[in-house]
């Protein structure tokens, strides 16, 4: 059974499509990422999966439920984090979570024990009177999660849940997520750090309201097109620019210090790499790697953008 199913959803905000026409299912106990910078529409989905937002077109069930018809029945049997934790700072983490509680109905014979338990999955014994004002970033995310799955919710959303967390305290974050999954909870995370979406099950990569790839993070990575080589060099601009020239098939992107150019045939990296040293480019490196998820990102997106673009042409022409 799927937890969620969404079947050609659309969300317009007067003529904007903030979301358009996207279609996905999450099954029960698997993490699901929803993966694309600011303003790819990610917010704008969860948010109609919670009930929030209503659909403009399409039909989405979460569930069991139509977000559209019970939105009520959808909200009580599902947990929410965003990256603007909904905790009171006066009070304790105790008083937080027992809050959060007595709001969702868990019944008060029950709190006891599950406050006992969440306390103990956040590693916050020892600190559960301390004002949650003075506690770490990664405490309280780790206590924000706790309040959003007191009432043990069949479905979890995770919205930028980790922005502004260290690393290591994201890693954390996330084994907390697997145990959950583990026990037969669905998740959805929408993320723009892309290392994240390595740890989901699927992913379902969105750009300008599009869904514009859609699969696991080990198949998206093997499936990209073409060979991939990773540059560094002393002169990165220069050689950004003159790889960007070169009339071969290819994607150029900067990755930190270094420099990512895939090739759509790999007998172009020869000459390639010879117009980088006939321009007293000076190499200090130059092997093919395996891509990451931020190298098919960019790859998809700059061939839906070329997509697109061929559509505006063929459009024009035959309005001319």
């Amino acid at each position: 059974m799927n937890a969620i199913e969404v079947s050609h959803l659309t969300r317009k905000f007067n003529k904007f499509s903030a979301v358009d026409d996207i279609s996905f299912y999450v099954p029960e106990g698997e993490i699901f990422g929803l993966l694309g910078p600011n303003g790819a529409g990610k917010t704008t989905t969860i948010r109609i999966l919670c009930g929030v937002l209503l659909p403009s077109a399409g039909s989405v069930q979460v569930l069991g439920f139509d977000v559209a018809r019970h939105p009520e029945e959808v909200k009580r049997r599902i947990g929410y984090m965003s990256q603007k934790f909904s905790l009171y700072n006066d009070l304790s983490p105790l008083e937080n979570i027992n809050f959060y509680a007595s709001i969702y109905g868990v019944p008060r014979k029950e709190r006891a024990a599950r406050v006992k338990e969440l306390l103990e999955m956040a590693d916050l014994k020892g600190h559960e009177r301390q004002s949650t004002g003075s506690l770490s970033g990664a405490w309280r995310q780790r206590l924000a999660l706790a309040c959003a799955i007191v009432h043990r919710p069949a479905m979890i959303f995770l919205d930028e849940a980790t922005a502004g967390v260290d690393p290591i305290s994201r890693r954390e974050f996330w084994d907390l997520i697997y145990q959950l999954a583990g026990q037969g909870v669905s998740v959805l995370a929408t993320t723009h750090y892309m290392d994240e979406a390595d740890y989901c099950n699927t992913i379902g990569m969105m750009y300008q309201g599009q869904m514009v790839a859609l699969a696991s993070p080990e198949r998206l990575k093997a499936e990209l097109p073409g060979a991939l080589f990773q540059i560094e060099c002393d002169r990165p601009v220069d050689a950004l620019a003159l790889l960007e020239s070169l009339p071969v098939e290819k994607q150029v992107a900067p990755h930190g210090a270094q420099i990512h150019l895939t090739l759509q045939d790999a007998a172009d990296a020869a000459p390639a790499r010879a117009a980088l040293e006939g321009a007293g480019i000076q190499l200090r490196m130059w092997e093919p790697v395996d891509p990451s998820l931020e190298d098919v990102f960019i790859n998809m997106v700059t061939r839906w953008q070329a997509g697109n673009a061929d559509r505006r042409l063929a459009n024009n022409r035959r309005d001319a």
